[in-house]
């Protein structure tokens, strides 16, 4: 129980990055599903965006990276 606990929190604390794809964002973090969302991705639930960078998505949606890096971020 310990190890588990110990891995929970590192991954919780994992910072996102411009490489990160959608699917690994919503596997560590489903929460950060409605900043996405907010953002301006409504199409997180399709499964390409499940191989997608975060980079990438932003590109297509002309949003900007950074600006969404820091709100998942926080």
């Amino acid at each position: 129980m310990i190890i588990s606990s110990l891995i929970y929190h590192t991954i919780k604390k994992m910072k996102f990055n411009k490489d990160t794809k959608i699917g690994e964002i919503l596997e560590i973090s489903p929460e950060k599903a409605e900043i996405l969302m907010e953002c301006g991705m409504h199409c997180i639930g399709c499964p390409a965006s499940q191989m997608e960078t975060l980079e990438e998505a932003c590109e297509v949606h002309g949003i900007d990276v950074n600006e969404v890096l820091e709100k998942l971020n926080s």
